[in-house]
């Protein structure tokens, strides 16, 4: 019984088209973590989501799966709500 290709929508094409490694085998994905600037909600756990689901789907049709997710980004946005919140509770940041 012959393994059946794997599918991705493509955005920018707005079709599903056959996945075609880079490497013959082998396969990387990298996702870039969240960046929390307040509550943490669903959406922050949909990226984490799909990509383990899409790893395993990977792995599961024999590909090598080099995964890397970085965890966070502190950025100029999450420095400033931390000012604004340090002023507010009277704290020195």
């Amino acid at each position: 019984m012959a393994v059946p290709s794997i599918r991705l929508y493509n955005s920018l094409t707005q079709k599903a088209e056959p996945f075609v490694p880079l490497q013959q085998g082998k396969v990387g994905l990298y996702a870039c973590g969240v960046t929390v600037y307040d509550d943490s909600h669903l959406g922050h756990a949909r990226a984490a989501f799909i990509f383990e689901l899409l790893r395993e789907l990977f792995q599961a049709h024999g590909f090598e799966v080099t995964y890397v997710r970085n965890i966070t980004d502190l950025d100029d946005k999450i420095i400033e709500r931390a000012r604004e919140a340090s002023k507010e509770s009277g704290d020195s940041l």
